[in-house]
């Protein structure tokens, strides 16, 4: 469940070359063309929109994002985990989270852009996202993800899914919903990301994390990706705008190599110098928001074996303990427990199970995605 809200950074919309005006009011027209994948004619009526769920008016005027969408970002909402799996379940579920996110957190709108009920169904959250996703080309600024708010669709699971896992109706519906979103914003099933990648938070709970993996191959197969579009690994995209358990991961890394920053989580100002140093020390673009690019990571991370000690084995123990595996305890030694978490880790992506911290491991490890993971098997 998010927690806080997030407006548009003005910086962010210059860097896109679009600028502050490309911003419109719902019921405005944003002055952008349909993306070209975006088919006007595609069935999207299985998708409840506001007006049908009665939703009450936004609190204050939305905005349209204008920069383009990069990412799914997947949320349970720490509700109860309701035997009801009605359509009537599903109203009330949406009625009574636009009424926490308005009168609770004081927000304009409900925080997602859609929901998904626990029997299946799947309600528009914030308004003029359904309209947003017929058009396939801006999304609206949402609420579920501090930093990510105006290039991630947000979708709530309804449930809690830290030691249970969600129906099957459920996982169908996200998996037609995902699918939806990446055909009309041109995404792919590795743009899949759990709320906890970007965010300290719970969300989306342990159990039901594990699982997207499956949810990301269900959602391959429904595109018809060719497996040679995929890259080798889609890193989590971490930038200054946001604070995380892999921030604090990255954190690790350049204390490890040198650097003087505290393992908060927090993307602080010497974590962004940090990054940009190591950037252009290693030949890399240094970018101005110091975002962890996929070469960034690639030469922060070292590759670790089975006696291996120090920061980067504390930053991998931390990080597991975070995604569930509560066994295992940040000592800075790669102990038995620490092997069998990361082998279990390996397996549900497609790696072999040799307890190596390579470059495809440390992908997964922060949240990111490999395309062996797509691979039949």
């Amino acid at each position: 469940m998010p927690v806080e809200h997030t407006e548009v950074d003005r910086r962010t919309l210059l860097r896109a070359g679009l600028g502050a005006a490309t911003v419109a009011v719902v019921g405005s027209k944003l002055a952008i063309p349909a993306a070209a994948h975006a088919d006007a004619g595609a069935d999207l009526d299985w998708i409840i929109s506001c007006d049908e769920w009665d939703a009450r008016p936004p609190r204050n005027p939305l905005t349209v994002s204008g920069i383009a969408t990069n990412k799914i970002i997947l949320h349970h909402m720490a509700f109860p985990n309701v035997t009801d799996y009605s359509r009537e379940q599903a109203v009330r579920l949406a009625q009574d989270c636009q009424r926490l996110h308005v009168d609770g957190n004081g927000w304009s709108d409900t925080g997602q852009h859609f929901t998904v009920s626990r029997g299946g169904y799947v309600l528009e959250g914030r308004r003029g996202s359904l309209e947003r996703l017929r058009a396939g080309d801006r999304q609206m600024v949402s609420a579920h993800c501090p930093g990510e708010n105006t290039r991630a669709i947000g979708i709530e699971n309804e449930g809690t899914y830290v030691d249970q896992t969600p129906p099957e109706a459920l996982t169908d519906s996200l998996v037609r919903l995902c699918t939806a979103v990446c055909r009309r914003y041109g995404l792919h099933a590795h743009d899949i990301f759990g709320h906890w990648d970007f965010r300290t938070t719970q969300c989306p709970g342990a159990a039901f994390y594990h699982q997207f993996p499956a949810v990301r191959r269900r959602v391959f197969q429904a595109l018809g990706t060719d497996l040679g579009d995929v890259p080798a690994r889609r890193w989590p995209d971490l930038w200054r705008f946001v604070s995380a358990p892999s921030v604090r991961v990255a954190q690790y890394l350049l204390a490890h190599r040198g650097y003087a920053v505290d393992p908060t989580g927090v993307f602080d100002a010497d974590t962004v110098a940090a990054v940009q140093d190591w950037q252009a020390r290693n030949g890399i673009p240094v970018d101005v928001d110091a975002t962890l690019t996929a070469a960034t990571w690639e030469t922060l991370a070292p590759e670790l074996g089975r006696h291996a000690t120090g920061l980067p084995v504390e930053a991998v123990q931390y990080l597991l303990n975070v995604k569930g595996y509560v066994e295992v305890t940040a000592t800075g030694t790669y102990d038995h427990v620490t092997r069998r978490a990361v082998q279990d880790l390996q397996a549900l992506h497609g790696l072999p199970r040799d307890g190596r911290i390579g470059t495809d491991t440390w992908c997964v490890v922060v949240g990111g995605v490999l395309r062996r993971s797509f691979r039949r098997r």
